[in-house]
C-alpha cells in the first residue's frame, strides 16, 4: 500500500490516515499482544508508511506507553514518528487529584508520559475524558503552558460533549491559547452519533477527528454472529457489560453486519477492510486508529484504503446504518431549511469554490549533472 498523509485539523502537522493503536501493547488486562507481537505489529506498520502512534497513560499500566518508547528509539525514529498519547484516568486508588483534568494532575501525568516514552516533548496530548468538574479555562491554559515550556507540540480532546469542544476552542482563539487540533471519537457504522455535532464543529473550526473503535470492537470483523455463543473475540467477555462502549449486540448492528457482509462480497474484500475504508473517506475524519493482537490482523486492516468503495454500495451502507437524527437536528434538514430558504436553492459555497491542497508528482533536480 502507499501510505499518504495530510494536516491534521488546523495544524501543519501531518499525519498518516491510518494510525498505530497501542491499547493493546501489552497483557496486563487480560488479553493483547506480548511484547513481540507489539513489535512485530509496530515494524510492520512502520514500514507500510505509517506515522502516528495513539497511546495513553492509562493503557496497560503504563507499558503501553514504554513499549512504544522503546520501540521508537530502537529504529531511530522520534523525529519521524508523531505520538499523541493522553491523560485524565486515575492510577492511584484514594488520591482524588491523581486523575482528572485540574492543572495538578496534568502537569504531574505529562511528566510521567514523557518518562515511560523516553522523550523530552509529546506531538500530540489529548484530554482522555471530560471529567465534568474541571473549568474548561483551566485546561487550556494548562495545555498552553505546557506547549510554550515544549513539552508538548499540540492538543486535542478524547470523550467530551460538543459543547465543551466548542467552548474550549473559542476559549482558545479568544485567549490565544495553543488551538485544539484534534478530537479523538468513537465512530463506526454500528456507532454515527458523531456526525450531528462533531464532525460539524471539527470541519468548521479546524479539529481532525481521530476514529478509535472503527470495527465497533471488533463487530465488524464479522467474527460474532446473534446466535453465538461466546469464544469468538475479546467482545464476548462484555456481553453483559455497562460499559457503553462494549454494548453492541444489538438488533439494529446486527442488520448493520449483514448487508456489510453482502457489500464486502460484492468488493471482494474482507468486512474489515470494507467498515474501515468507509469510516476513513467520512466527513472530517483525519485518521483511523487501528487496533489489532495480531500481525495477520494489522496487515489486513493496512490495505483497507488500497479500494474505493462504489457510490451505490456505499449508500447501501450509510441507509442499513443510520438512525433518525434526534432533535433538534431533525429541523436541520431539507425538510425544514427549504422553508427557510424561501423555496430556492441556496448552499454555502458553490462547487469548486475552494480546491483541495494535495502535494504529488515527481521532484525536481537541483543537481546539474
Amino acid at each position: 500500500m502507499t501510505m499518504s498523509y495530510y494536516t491534521l485539523g488546523n495544524s501543519g502537522l501531518r499525519v498518516s490516515r491510518l494510525a498505530l493503536g497501542t491499547m493493546t501493547f501489552g497483557t496486563e488486562w487480560g488479553w493483547g499482544a506480548d511484547r513481540d507481537t507489539a513489535r512485530a505489529m509496530f515494524d510492520a506498520y512502520v514500514e507500510a508508511g505509517g506515522n502516528f502512534f495513539d497511546t495513553a497513560d492509562l493503557y496497560t499500566g503504563g507499558t503501553a506507553e514504554t513499549w512504544l518508547g522503546e520501540f521508537v528509539a530502537e529504529r531511530g525514529l522520534r523525529d519521524k514518528a508523531v505520538i499523541a498519547t493522553k491523560f485524565t484516568m486515575n492510577s492511584n486508588p484514594g488520591n482524588p487529584n491523581a486523575g482528572g483534568n485540574g492543572r495538578k494532575n496534568i502537569m504531574r501525568a505529562v511528566d510521567a508520559s514523557l518518562k515511560r516514552l523516553g522523550t523530552d516533548y509529546i506531538d500530540l496530548y489529548l484530554m482522555h475524558i471530560w471529567d465534568r468538574l474541571t473549568p474548561a479555562e483551566e485546561v487550556l491554559r494548562t495545555l498552553d503552558d505546557l506547549v510554550r515550556a515544549g513539552k508538548i507540540r499540540h492538543i486535542g480532546l478524547s470523550d467530551v460533549p460538543a459543547w465543551y469542544a466548542g467552548r474550549a476552542q473559542a476559549i482558545a482563539e479568544l485567549r490565544g491559547y495553543e488551538p485544539i487540533s484534534a478530537l479523538q471519537l468513537e465512530y463506526s457504522l454500528a456507532e454515527r452519533a458523531i456526525e450531528h455535532e462533531f464532525v460539524p464543529f471539527g470541519t468548521r473550526h479546524g479539529a481532525g477527528i481521530m476514529v478509535w473503535s472503527p470495527l465497533a470492537s471488533g463487530l465488524l470483523s464479522g467474527k460474532y454472529r446473534p446466535a453465538q455463543a461466546g469464544n469468538a473475540g475479546r467482545l464476548d467477555g462484555f456481553r453483559n457489560t455497562t460499559h457503553p462502549g462494549f454494548q453492541k449486540f444489538s438488533e439494529h448492528n446486527w442488520a448493520v453486519v449483514a448487508e456489510l457482509e453482502k457489500v464486502a462480497a460484492e468488493l471482494g474484500h474482507g468486512m474489515a477492510q470494507v467498515a474501515l475504508n468507509w469510516v476513513a473517506t467520512q466527513p472530517g475524519v483525519a485518521t483511523v486508529i487501528l487496533g489489532a493482537t495480531r500481525l495477520s490482523q494489522l496487515q489486513d486492516n493496512l490495505a483497507a484504503l488500497d479500494f474505493s468503495i462504489p457510490p451505490a454500495l456505499r449508500q447501501r451502507l450509510d441507509k442499513v446504518s443510520g438512525t433518525p437524527a434526534p432533535f433538534p437536528h431533525s429541523y436541520f434538514g431539507p425538510e425544514i431549511q427549504v422553508r427557510v430558504a424561501g423555496g430556492v436553492v441556496t448552499g454555502d459555497k458553490p462547487s469548486g469554490y475552494a480546491l483541495p491542497v494535495v502535494v504529488e508528482g515527481e521532484a525536481v533536480a537541483i543537481s546539474s549533472n
